[in-house]
C-alpha cells in the first residue's frame, strides 16, 4: 500500500516538476520573442548665414565674439580697404568734372563772348550797309554806262561776301546766347549721372567694409583673425539663427509612412530630458551613395533612405545645433 502511495507522490512531482518547466521554458519564449522597441535617431539644426564682403581688405576690428547674439543690423566687424577710398577720391573728381562741363553746357557762353559775338555782328552790318550803297552807286553807273562790266562785278562780290560776313556774325551772336546744343547739354547731363553713378558704386564698397547682421542670431564661428587678409566673398563668421529650428533623420523607406508630409510626432531630447513636439516638413531621397537594405535575396526589393526634417511647434531656447533627437517607431504589423 505504501508502495502505492510513494509511486502516486513520485508521479505527481513528476507532472509538478514537468509543469514547472513548461511554464519556464515559456516565459523564456515570451521574453526571447518580445519585439524590442526601435527607434530613430536625429540631429538638431538651425539655418546659418555667412557673413562676407563684396571688396577685398583687412580685418581691422571685431566687435562681436564667438557665442554673442546678436541683433539684425549689428556691426559684426570692420574692414580696412585703402584701394578702395582711393578709388572713391578718382571717382569724385570724374565727377565734378562732369558737373563743371554739364554746367558748362547749360549756361551757355560767358557774358564777354556774348558782347564780342555782338560787337562783330554789329560791324559786319556796318560793312553790308557801306557795301550796299557801293553797289548802288556802281549799278547806276553801270546802267549808264560809265564802268565797265568787271568794275560792276567786283562791287557786287563785295556786296554779297559783306552780306555773308554779316550773316556769320549774327549766327556766332545767336550761338552765344544760345549756348550749347541741345544734344550736347543732353550728353552733358548723362555723364554727369554716369559719374554720379560710379560715386555711388564705390560708396557701396566701402559701405561693404563695415560688416552688419543680416538677421537675428548667435555667432557660432570666426574664422580669421585680426589683421589677416580676405578676399572677395570669404567668410569671415558664421551666424545661427537660433528662431529658425529643425531637425533632421534618415529613414528608411519602409519606415516612410510613420513620417508623411505635414504629420506630429514627439521626440525625446536627451541632453534636455524632455520631448518636444515636432512636425515634419521636408523630405528628400539623399541619394545613391546612402545605405541600402538589400532584400532580394528573400525575393522583395532594395530599401533607400530618405532624409526627413520636423520643426518643432514651438521654439526652444534650450535646443541647441548638434543635439540627439530621438523617436520612437512604430512596430510593423
Amino acid at each position: 500500500m505504501s508502495t502505492l502511495k510513494e509511486q502516486r507522490v513520485n508521479t505527481y512531482l513528476a507532472l509538478g516538476v514537468l509543469a514547472c518547466v513548461i511554464i519556464v521554458v515559456c516565459v523564456i519564449g515570451i521574453i526571447t520573442f518580445h519585439k524590442e522597441t526601435e527607434y530613430l535617431q536625429g540631429q538638431a539644426e538651425v539655418t546659418e548665414y555667412r557673413v562676407s564682403s563684396k571688396v577685398p581688405g583687412r580685418i581691422l576690428e571685431y566687435k562681436v565674439q564667438e557665442g554673442q547674439k546678436v541683433r539684425k543690423g549689428d556691426t559684426l566687424a570692420i574692414l580696412e580697404a585703402p584701394e578702395v577710398e582711393a578709388k572713391k577720391a578718382q571717382a569724385e573728381a570724374v565727377a565734378r568734372a562732369a558737373r563743371a562741363q554739364s554746367a558748362k553746357a547749360q549756361h551757355g557762353a560767358q557774358k564777354g563772348q556774348i558782347e564780342g559775338a555782338y560787337e562783330m555782328w554789329q560791324k559786319a552790318k556796318v560793312g553790308v550797309d557801306v557795301m550796299e550803297k557801293s553797289f548802288n552807286r556802281v549799278s547806276n553807273l553801270y546802267k549808264d554806262g560809265v564802268v565797265s562790266a568787271q568794275k560792276y562785278d567786283e562791287t557786287k562780290a563785295q556786296y554779297d561776301a559783306a552780306v555773308a560776313t554779316e550773316k556769320a556774325a549774327k549766327s556766332q551772336y545767336d550761338l552765344a546766347l544760345e549756348g550749347a546744343r541741345s544734344e550736347d547739354k543732353q550728353m552733358a547731363a548723362a555723364q554727369v549721372l554716369q559719374a554720379q553713378g560710379a560715386v555711388a558704386e564705390v560708396n557701396s564698397y566701402i559701405h561693404e567694409t563695415v560688416l552688419t547682421a543680416y538677421s537675428d542670431g548667435e555667432v557660432t564661428e570666426i574664422f580669421p583673425h585680426v589683421g589677416e587678409l580676405v578676399g572677395t566673398g570669404a567668410p569671415i563668421m558664421n551666424v545661427a539663427m537660433m528662431d529658425d529650428q529643425w531637425a533632421s533623420f534618415n529613414v528608411r523607406e519602409d519606415d516612410l509612412k510613420q513620417f508623411p508630409i505635414g504629420s506630429e510626432f514627439d521626440a525625446y531630447v536627451p541632453a534636455l530630458d524632455r520631448s518636444i513636439r515636432m512636425k515634419v516638413s521636408y523630405m528628400k531621397d539623399i541619394g545613391d551613395f546612402a545605405a541600402w537594405k538589400a532584400t532580394k535575396e528573400t525575393g522583395q526589393y532594395d530599401l533607400k533612405t530618405f532624409e526627413v526634417r520636423a520643426t518643432p511647434l514651438s521654439t526652444s531656447e534650450d535646443l541647441r545645433p548638434g543635439m540627439s533627437v530621438i523617436v520612437e517607431k512604430e512596430h510593423k504589423k
